[in-house]
């Protein structure tokens, strides 16, 4: 027996994952996928009802978080423990603003959530999980590699998400931690452009009417295969993309 082998995690063990920004969307959906492939699921998020009905739908734990609170994030750690999958999915747009007209309150919001959320949520898990062999997966978005007019804000934001997913796989690829980023294109999440429109329901829908639009169910299959994959393999980057999105 090799000593890497002598120090793995017993792969027959019940494997505990925990899933940020869980109550709609790409989280809920990734829940209910690692779920069925037997993990023991922790959805955290702000909206707790929506949190405890999906925990009683597949079985997991709900704990409240708000990304953007020390404390909050603190919580949540204690009371969880280790884990052997992060899934940091908390995140958002708002607005479209020029830069010109951009609303600071606005790119606040942006970078408080997705990337000092994502800064803070990390930390408080990488060591357990680097003594589990897990495995962070990192929501990101196409958004964090290619500008577009109207996306300044969001664009930054997701650039930073890139930036320090990149760094965290450089500064620990010779840990047994693996680090992957899934950077999704068009996904039919209402509630994501809602958000980004302030409430608006005819602008948040016109963004998904006569193109194709991939499903929060198809990016939770990328971050259950991914997760599925043994300790030695890393997917370092995964664009996912509807056929007509280029």
């Amino acid at each position: 027996m090799t000593e890497n082998e002598s120090n793995s995690v017993d792969d027959s063990a019940p494997k505990t994952a925990l899933v940020t920004g869980a109550s709609s969307g790409i989280g809920a959906a990734a829940a209910r996928a690692l779920a069925a492939d037997g993990w023991n699921v922790i959805v955290a998020a702000r909206r707790m009802d929506r949190l405890e009905e999906l925990a009683a739908e597949i079985g997991g734990t709900a704990h409240a978080l708000d990304v953007t609170s020390d404390e909050s994030v603190s919580d949540l750690a204690q009371a969880v423990g280790t884990l052997d999958l992060l899934v940091n999915n908390a995140g958002g747009a708002k607005g479209l603003d020029s830069i010109r007209d951009a609303t600071l309150e606005d790119w606040q919001w942006m970078y408080d959530t997705n990337v000092l959320g994502t800064l803070r949520v990390t930390r408080a898990f990488m060591d357990s999980l680097a003594e589990r062999d897990g495995l962070i997966i990192n929501i990101g978005s196409i958004a964090g590699h290619t500008p577009y007019v109207g996306g300044a804000g969001y664009n930054a934001a997701k650039h930073g998400v890139a930036a320090m997913t990149r760094v965290l796989r450089l500064e620990t690829h010779t840990q047994r931690l693996r680090v992957t980023e899934i950077d999704p294109g068009r996904v039919d999440t209402e509630e994501f452009s809602l958000v980004r429109f302030g409430g608006d329901e005819q602008r948040a829908r016109a963004v998904y009417q006569d193109v194709l639009n991939l499903t929060a169910e198809d990016i939770a299959e990328t971050v259950r295969w991914v997760a599925s994959l043994p300790a030695h393999m890393n997917i370092d980057t995964m664009r996912v993309v509807p056929r007509d999105q280029v």
